[in-house]
């Protein structure tokens, strides 16, 4: 179906993520933190990018912000999972050129109905 990158520094979560859309159909490339979703993405070119906020070496934010000035990337549309619920830390998601922000724990089949609904808006 579509090409997702997923980046979350936590290897159960990322475990869980890649295993709920590889098993909705999708092909799913997993990194570790911002850093390595920032240089994967513009060697996969994924349809939809999931990404944690609070990663080691790049914050999700961070690399979000910089796939958004990159010309190749900047259309692709970005999920933030994160814990982090605060308005404060939404609006800081969706000002780094967020599409969604869905806070963890989330039900695998709500993240499937999100990625595609995200998908369909984007014509993937």
């Amino acid at each position: 179906m579509a090409r997702i990158l997923i980046a979350e520094d936590e290897p159960d979560i990322r475990e869980l993520v890649a295993f709920t859309l590889r098993f909705a159909g999708h092909e799913v490339t997993s990194t570790a933190n911002g850093e390595e979703a920032l240089h994967q993405a513009s060697q996969v070119i994924p349809d939809l990018i999931i990404m944690d906020v609070r990663m080691p070496k790049m914050t999700g934010y961070d690399a979000c912000r910089a796939m958004k000035a990159d010309m190749m990337l900047k259309d692709i549309p970005v999920i933030f999972l994160s814990a982090k619920g605060q308005d404060s830390e939404i609006q800081a998601g969706m000002e780094a050129g967020a599409e969604e922000y869905l806070l963890k724990p989330f039900a695998p089949d709500q993240l499937v109905e999100r990625v595609k609904s995200i998908l369909a808006k984007f014509g993937k």
